[in-house]
């Protein structure tokens, strides 16, 4: 099969021909690749920026946003079949360790994921195992959801974890409406109550947030932080959702957060540099994110399958992942997410 690898870091992938991936053990599951998300994290990957983390040997197949068409099981998978649609949750997981079996997949001792410290999804094929996949409702395809899988997924767990904070009469700060923000904007007005107020630098993805539904948009020019402020009354948002995370977004979403306020960091890229004393006296809170879990997954492909979140794509041919890879880096992509299409449907 064709695949997408990354044989060194800081050099450009390249597509190759590898071995088809079999099914081994008894809760496998082979998937024909038919969408496979190009993410901002597959920049840093070659960049090198997860090298040390992921502990992956090179090459190996980068992609970890996946959706396709079952092609076998092992022999212990009953609740997906051959023919089914799937949309791929990032972790393989074991469901035997304590985080599993207390919900907290995200956090299994024995994960794998795919495309970040295993074989991704950028192929014709990908194996993964049975707790991975979520069947997709009639009318959603592949490459409408898959980067759902993590992008979407990622911007669903920040926001989930934020809804108890966001009640009527808060206001939510969402810096960066693109890939991963315009997800969370969506799942924000599908799970809130608060005002919306959106930073972004890009025209078009303001104007994206405006259509989706936000409530206030203010452009990312050196004047943003005085702006949320005039917006709120000077108090600053209770809930700041940073979806960009570097560039200078860490130091604007610490000070557009009010006192006791909460300031999630879901983008990554650069760093924090907050005095202990401020975050004591102004008792904020600073929050990571990660993957969402199985169950988030499963509610975000509900309102996927209601309307209510859906993704602004731009497909492209397997052939075509480096272009899709460089117009992500080079931003001719605002407001959207690149869908590389492995097997077209």
């Amino acid at each position: 099969m064709h695949a997408v690898r990354v044989h060194e870091y800081n050099r450009r992938p390249s597509i190759d021909e590898v071995p088809d991936p079999e099914i081994t053990e008894p809760l496998d599951v082979l998937v024909e690749m038919n969408a496979a998300g190009v993410c901002r994290t597959d920049l840093h990957i070659i960049e090198g920026q997860w090298a040390a983390k992921s502990g992956v040997r090179l090459p190996y197949i980068i992609g970890h946003e996946n959706a396709g068409t079952v092609l076998e099981t092992g022999s212990a998978v009953s609740h997906v079949h051959a023919g089914d649609t799937v949309i791929l949750h990032p972790l393989v997981t074991c469901g035997l360790c304590r985080a599993c079996r207390a919900g907290d997949d995200v956090h299994c001792v024995n994960s794998l994921f795919p495309g970040i410290d295993t074989d991704g999804g950028m192929a014709e094929l990908l194996r993964t195992n049975a707790r991975a996949c979520v069947k997709l409702a009639p009318g959603l395809a592949p490459a409408q959801v898959a980067a759902l899988a993590d992008a979407g997924l990622t911007a669903y767990h920040a926001v989930r974890k934020a809804v108890p904070l966001l009640y009527p009469g808060t206001h939510v700060v969402l810096i960066g409406a693109g890939g991963l923000g315009h997800i969370g904007l969506q799942s924000l007005i599908a799970l809130t109550p608060a005002e919306i107020t959106v930073v972004d630098r890009s025209e078009e993805a303001l104007r994206v947030a405006t259509e989706l539904g936000a409530h206030n948009t203010i452009a990312a020019d050196g004047t943003q932080v005085e702006a949320v402020k005039d917006i709120t009354g000077g108090k600053g948002a209770h809930v700041v959702l940073d979806f960009v995370g570097e560039g200078g977004t860490e130091k604007d979403g610490v000070e557009m957060t009010r006192d006791a306020g909460s300031y999630f960091v879901i983008g990554y890229g650069g760093a924090l540099d907050i005095p202990t004393i401020d975050i004591i006296s102004r008792e904020i809170n600073i929050i990571g994110n990660l993957v969402g879990s199985y169950t988030d997954l499963e509610e975000l492909m509900a309102l996927a399958a209601q309307g209510k979140v859906r993704l602004r794509t731009t497909t492209y041919p397997l052939d075509a992942a480096l272009d899709a890879l460089d117009d992500l880096d080079q931003g001719r992509i605002p407001g959207g997410r690149a869908i590389l299409e492995p097997v077209k449907r």
